[in-house]
């Protein structure tokens, strides 16, 4: 039995390390790099849609889901979230002024947490039944918000990216930070000139 566990820890092993030197590219800088790319498309397209579901159903759809007393101040801005939204999504979708739309957008998530989903708790699937092959979801859970503001302090905090306006204008060259970091690291791990 102790030679079977062995062999099988070994195995594993291998296969770890064989699985990681396979993968060992995706930790160069120069792969690395290309990161912030998914991040603004999925923040910046998801941002849009709301601010399109918003325009599509009307203003008043909107503030009449809003029950804190802050929600309802940022809905009688004139649509204020459903411009920030629009404005905001397409600059991150394009990778412009990211630091700058980043701070609206990140006061209507808190907003939104704290007064539509924070009563519903943190996941943000809730199944509620399945009736005829399909399933029933309740309202959602703060989770998506967290998520949303985990992607814009990871976008203020390490760039833009490649292709993004700020990079091309040199208003936020993400390959600085990038290179910066990779050096800080080699230098600690492996000492100046590594």
């Amino acid at each position: 039995m102790n030679q079977l566990t062995q062999s099988l820890e070994r195995e594993g092993t291998s296969r770890f390390v064989f699985l990681s030197r396979r993968l060992a590219f995706l930790a160069r800088p120069s792969v690395a790099v290309w990161a912030p790319i998914p991040l603004r498309l999925i923040v910046g397209y998801g941002f849009m849609e709301h601010g399109f579901a918003k325009l599509s159903k009307g203003l008043k759809s909107s503030r009449a889901s809003c029950t804190l007393s802050a929600c309802r101040r940022l809905m009688s801005w004139h649509g204020s979230p459903f411009l920030t939204e629009l404005i905001g999504g397409l600059a991150v979708l394009l990778g412009a002024f990211v630091p700058l739309v980043s701070l609206p957008m990140a006061g209507l998530l808190f907003v939104a947490m704290l007064s539509v989903h924070l009563p519903y708790g943190f996941s943000s699937i809730k199944l509620l039944s399945v009736t005829s092959g399909r399933a029933q979801f309740g309202p959602p859970g703060y989770e998506v918000d967290l998520l949303y503001l985990a992607c814009l302090a990871a976008l203020v905090f390490g760039g833009s990216g490649p292709m993004a306006v700020d990079a091309i204008s040199g208003r936020n060259d993400s390959r600085f930070h990038t290179r910066r970091a990779s050096e800080d690291f080699s230098e600690k791990s492996f000492g100046p000139g590594v």
